[in-house]
């Protein structure tokens, strides 16, 4: 019986030191940040990510009525162009996208949206 309790009391702590090892290797997850606060994404907000510190991983959720809008990433040519042809347009009113490092544009491609400011440029560190 000896022998039993020494082999539990072993598979305990090998099982704790993995527990361990496993909440300290655990990923750092990105932020999440609702595009446009609590007024969700709709237009002027072109100056949302003003003051804000944005990393590679972080999350932008883009909440809006999907029969009103929409969320097209862009390049930068897009963005300042307000031309969402070619890049696909997501629409389930809950959009999340993951920041890749560097700059990071989404506009709304519903005609005359994004040049009314519903468009964003992130840039992310």
């Amino acid at each position: 019986m000896a022998q039993g309790r020494g082999s539990a009391t072993s598979a305990l702590a090998v099982g704790l030191a993995i527990l361990c090892l496993m909440a300290i290797a655990q990923p750092t997850l990105g932020a999440i940040y609702n595009v446009g606060g609590a007024g969700g994404w709709t237009f002027n907000v072109v100056n949302w990510p003003r003051g804000k510190s944005f990393r590679a991983g972080d999350v932008l959720v883009f909440n809006y009525a999907r029969s009103q809008h929409n969320v097209v990433p862009v390049g930068g040519s897009g963005y300042n162009g307000c031309n969402g042809r070619g890049g696909r347009v997501n629409q389930s009113g809950r959009d999340r996208f993951t920041l890749k490092r560097g700059a990071n544009y989404f506009i709304c491609s519903f005609p005359g949206h994004c040049q009314g400011g519903m468009k964003i440029a992130v840039n992310a560190a």
